[in-house]
């Protein structure tokens, strides 16, 4: 098992303690097929309603884990309407319409495996009644609307190169004054420009690159290899290319990162940090790599840009040189229709997209 999916199975072993046995049953079921980290967040979209449920004196249960499976076959359509509600009104941060439509859909999921899969000792279904298959849930996350939130949110054409530049030696010159933060980048600069870089010549995601060690890499090939999302096969690694551009960084990177971040040598990890106090490095974590990027972000002038962001910026200039079976194998996407968000994000591609269609 790769190190962000442990991560995440030790999360939801601990956080699955504090569900319904019936909750605890429906992610037993579900583990086989969905990832740690899927199921994380179905957890938190039942602490949410259960919450909700106790707090609307539509459960007696002192607990969520008391939650009882009667106080959800009584519920109205009235109850859900009003949850959907609470979910887009609330006043400690409303929810978009697509994570409501998640949140909906987490509900569907296990009120369906109570009332059609899990059975009681007499053959009979747990759940009696299934009010939430009343809810329609619509369709809301369209690539055409994605690719139109994130225009002017990603990094362009000559940007891409300019970003990865502005991290080596940009960024200095905008801190002179902060001794503290030019002491942080001289010590990091090279490791953070060759994460940067990675992603914007592969397209890598941020739990990817975490997971990544230094064994993984094939610098002849200029290949690595990766657990992919959705692969539940532990024993596999996908291969995954990158550019030029992204090998001369890990080269410059790798020339230092023993001696810059006193990695002992039982770590596997390609990307190292050396927190303060520290006598040896260890792995880098994913939140420690978002917060970076933002750093960056900011100061460059791209306050939206995110990690994820710069796996868009490079789909959308590797789609508009390739076609979509390619940009989606190169991303690891489930299927096409994930990857068309790149078809929209420029006329340009979708001008080259509809040329290619019509070449015999």
């Amino acid at each position: 098992m790769n190190v962000q999916k442990e991560q995440d199975r030790r999360k939801l072993d601990d956080k699955v303690l504090t569900m319904p046995w019936y909750v605890q049953q429906f992610i037993d079921y579900k583990l086989p097929d969905l990832s740690p980290s899927t199921l994380l967040e179905y957890i938190r979209d039942y602490e949410t309603f259960f919450n909700w449920l106790r707090a609307e004196g539509l459960s007696a249960a002192p607990d969520n884990g008391k939650v009882t499976l009667e106080e959800l076959e009584v519920l109205r359509m009235e109850d859900v309407v009003s949850y959907r509600l609470y979910l887009t009104t609330r006043r400690e941060g409303a929810n978009s319409k697509i994570t409501v439509s998640r949140k909906l859909s987490s509900m569907r999921s296990l009120f369906h495996y109570l009332s059609q899969i899990a059975e009681d000792d007499n053959f009979y279904p747990l759940l009696k009644r299934n009010i939430m298959a009343k809810v329609e849930i619509k369709r809301i996350h369209k690539p055409k609307d994605t690719a139109a939130k994130l225009k002017g949110k990603i990094l362009e054409e000559d940007e891409l190169l300019e970003f990865i530049g502005y991290i080596m030696d940009g960024y200095a010159k905008d801190v002179a004054n902060n001794k503290q933060a030019l002491h942080a980048h001289e010590l990091n600069k090279e490791r953070d420009a060759c994460i940067a870089s990675l992603i914007l010549n592969s397209g890598l995601r941020v739990s990817e690159v975490v997971n990544l060690n230094v064994d993984d890499l094939d610098m002849n090939n200029k290949m690595l290899y990766v657990y992919r999302k959705g692969n539940n096969d532990e024993t596999f690694k996908t291969p995954v290319y990158f550019r030029e551009q992204a090998r001369d960084d890990l080269a410059q990177y790798l020339t230092l990162r023993q001696s810059r971040y006193k990695v002992p040598k039982r770590e596997k990890a390609l990307f190292a940090a050396l927190p303060n106090g520290h006598q040896e490095g260890g792995r880098m974590t994913k939140r420690a790599i978002q917060a970076m990027i933002i750093k960056y972000a900011k100061r460059f002038g791209k306050p939206y840009l995110t990690v994820h962001k710069l796996r868009h910026s490079f789909a959308t200039d590797y789609y508009l040189q390739n076609d979509i079976y390619k940009t989606k194998e190169q991303l690891g996407h489930a299927s096409t229709e994930t990857t068309e968000v790149y078809a929209h994000l420029t006329d340009k591609t979708m001008s080259e997209a509809i040329e290619r269609r019509l070449e015999p």
